[in-house]
């Protein structure tokens, strides 16, 4: 992932790296200058990565990666061309060393930088409410409307023929062409991402952004977190109803349909023609093939293959739970 908004403080030296985000690590290391951290499948030589999870062994095999935190019993699924960094416990190594290379990731506070939009060069390109407020690297593309109170942050890049509804707030984000974004929504915020302490709760840095394809509409109230260290994505012409929570790096398929209150944990995948009924949950670091059929109220726990109907708690394939509830 190639970071557009956030401003990459590197390269450093992989022992200062270490030393600035207090990673301990026993071994001696060569005085290599580390360019970026990355995900798995987006790292390239002189980047630093995590794997922390046998789930991800096929994309750990294949990282271009130069480093690579992990632990003891996962190290020799890596390539002989990245060193492995055996560290007591990954996730928490990753936030720090992330925070060193881009140490205004973590926090949200209010943007401080922007403009009624009277002020700026959009009041005339753009048809829009009262009380629009305009960030810096902010762009508008042609034909688009944004009503009344709705702020549009810092680092955004709007397509031609969108409509940004009343009351919405927008931030490190990509919106295509032809997107709907309904009243209320919130798009582009840091995801719920933390390490639980007992003092004090460590907050892991969300470098990436928001998404949206083609011929979008998101709907009122629904809100889209950005990605950690991979992007948040909505595929073209895919619908969110109302009050629909889409967690941070999902990754949702073309022409899908998910109804109102619909929860998505975070880091999950979903095809292709996708549909998901009302107040159906579908938990995290999950597969969702193409072509699935989700019924309303379902819980989703586990992987579900192409071309399938699964309905319930956990959600179980849709004639085996009419059978269970006969």
């Amino acid at each position: 992932m190639t970071n557009q908004f956030f401003k990459n403080k590197g390269p450093f030296y992989i022992d200062e790296l270490l030393k600035l985000s207090n990673t301990t690590y026993s071994s001696n290391l060569k005085n290599n200058q580390i360019s970026d951290i990355k995900d798995l499948t987006s790292a390239n030589k002189n980047d630093i990565t995590f794997f922390h999870s046998k789930k991800y062994e096929n994309f750990a095999s294949k990282t271009n990666a130069t480093y690579c935190l992990t632990t003891k019993n996962l190290a020799h699924f890596l390539p002989n061309t990245c060193f492995a960094l055996v560290v007591e416990n990954v996730l928490i190594a990753t936030a720090k060393i992330t925070k060193v290379f881009y140490p205004d990731s973590a926090t949200d506070d209010f943007d401080s930088n922007i403009l009624n939009i009277q002020e700026t060069p959009l009041a005339k390109i753009v048809k829009h409410g009262k009380n629009v407020l305009i960030g810096k690297n902010v762009l508008v593309g042609k034909n688009c409307l944004i009503g009344h109170n709705s702020i549009i942050e810092s680092n955004v890049i709007i397509g031609d023929d969108c409509s940004i509804g009343s009351n919405v707030i927008i931030r490190n984000s990509i919106i295509k062409n032809c997107v709907s974004i309904l009243d209320g929504c919130v798009i582009g915020k840091k995801g719920f991402g933390f390490f639980p302490n007992k003092d004090k709760n460590f907050r892991y840095p969300h470098i990436g952004t928001v998404i949206i394809e083609d011929n979008c509409e998101i709907g009122c109230g629904s809100t889209i977190d950005r990605g950690s260290l991979s992007n948040t994505i909505i595929g073209k012409n895919t619908y969110l109803d109302n009050h629909v929570h889409v967690a941070h790096n999902n990754k949702i398929g073309n022409n899908c349909i998910i109804a109102g209150q619909v929860g998505l944990a975070g880091s999950s995948t979903l095809g292709n023609n996708v549909m998901v009924g009302g107040q159906a949950g579908i938990s995290g670091h999950l597969k969702i093939g193409n072509n699935i059929l989700i019924g309303g109220g379902s819980g989703v726990i586990k992987d579900i293959s192409d071309n399938s109907k699964v309905m319930g708690y956990p959600a179980k394939d849709l004639k085996r739970f009419i059978k269970d509830c006969k």
